[in-house]
């Protein structure tokens, strides 16, 4: 049986394309990450979390090793802005 040798061109552009824009995506994501991978099934505890890391450091996934707190972070916490019954 031949074989269509012209079709396979196309179908080498379709995959290549396909793989660059994987590639791109998972570049952008990283990146917004700060190099990290994206993270997944995400909780309530994780969400406190990365509020507390984005008070802290400035961005939800960093870290600090910093023992005194910045100024403010006393206060800065969504605790205080809830509105109570």
């Amino acid at each position: 049986m031949p074989v269509p040798w012209e079709a396979l061109i196309p179908f080498g552009l379709v995959t290549s394309l396909f793989a660059a824009a994987g590639t791109l995506l998972n570049v952008s994501k990283r990146a917004q990450n700060q190099g990290k991978p994206v993270r997944y099934h995400v909780d309530s505890w994780d969400e406190m979390m990365m509020d507390r890391d984005r008070r802290l450091a400035g961005h939800i996934r960093g870290q600090s090793s910093n023992p005194v707190p910045p100024e403010g972070f006393e206060t800065s916490s969504a605790w205080y802005t809830e509105a109570t019954s």
